[in-house]
């Protein structure tokens, strides 16, 4: 097997040991007291400043962060919160950084070849609607907006104990599909930033070659069995309607470096 390697994004542990107390501080000042008589500026809250303050936390916090980080860069097989590893075989695609998977992989998924490993999967395609329409994975679900994808992470109801893959594609998973893998792992990442490595979705994928590959392969598993390519002539006007809806071409959605270093601030780019 070909060595891939775990995607990472940028996580500044500074802001991690800062986040506590600039929440605290901003919630005091929003408390609204009804007539009750305001405490006293001598009176702080010990769980929400104390370890955010103390010199000997932070260092702590900031190790532990480290730690996690070594070993996930060491271990590649590991998903990406360290919990256990991967379930599917992955391959070393186009995308260096992100985990993928063959079009034969993606089938035998869902024919149940990894049923006592996988608990739940989701297909997300990130084409467009129209070509979404024209043919898709059978159970996919058609999320081509940095927005969807917000509402995905926030309204799924994730557990420790239950192992929710997704696999991320678009037409020849070459854009659109690994920029939304990457931007849902970010969120991800902020959601849980008070407990790194945390993540309500740490095994994710990316089907190399995309629909197009799966549907020459595999077309069994597609519904209708058929191909509606993006540049198709009839369909140019719903491809400026739908490249402007999700800002395609938007700046900052490439590939994160793996290390990085800006002021004084420690970054762990994962």
């Amino acid at each position: 097997m070909a060595p891939h390697f775990v995607d990472f994004s940028v996580v500044d542990c500074e802001a991690i040991t800062r986040e506590p107390q600039e929440r605290c501080i901003r919630s005091k000042r929003h408390l609204e007291f009804d007539g009750l008589e305001k405490p006293s500026k001598r009176r702080r809250s010990v769980g929400c400043t104390d370890a955010a303050e103390t010199p000997v936390a932070k260092k702590r916090s900031i190790e532990s962060i480290i730690a996690a980080v070594e070993r996930l860069s060491t271990e590649p097989r590991l998903v990406a919160d360290g919990s256990r590893e991967n379930t599917l075989p992955t391959i070393s695609g186009k995308h260096k950084d992100l985990n993928a998977i063959t079009p034969e992989t993606m089938s035998r998924n869902l024919e149940g070849a990894y049923d006592d490993s996988v608990d739940q999967l989701t297909v997300i395609d990130c084409r467009y609607p129209y070509e979404f329409e024209g043919g898709h994975i059978k159970g996919a679900v058609n999320l081509f907006t940095k927005q969807a994808i917000k509402d995905f992470i926030h309204n799924s109801v994730t557990s420790s104990e239950k192992n929710h893959v997704l696999i991320f594609h678009c037409e020849f998973s070459s854009e659109r599909g690994p920029k939304m893998y990457r931007h849902l792992r970010s969120l991800d990442r902020e959601i849980n930033i008070d407990s790194y490595p945390k993540l309500n979705f740490p095994e994710m994928y990316l089907l190399e070659g995309g629909y197009k590959a799966f549907y020459e392969s595999e077309r069994s598993h597609c519904f209708p069995q058929s191909y509606k390519p993006m540049l198709q002539k009839e369909h140019s006007a719903d491809l400026r309607h739908f490249r402007v809806k999700s800002k395609s071409w938007e700046a900052g959605d490439n590939p994160r470096h793996r290390t990085c270093a800006s002021g004084n601030a420690t970054k762990l780019c994962f």
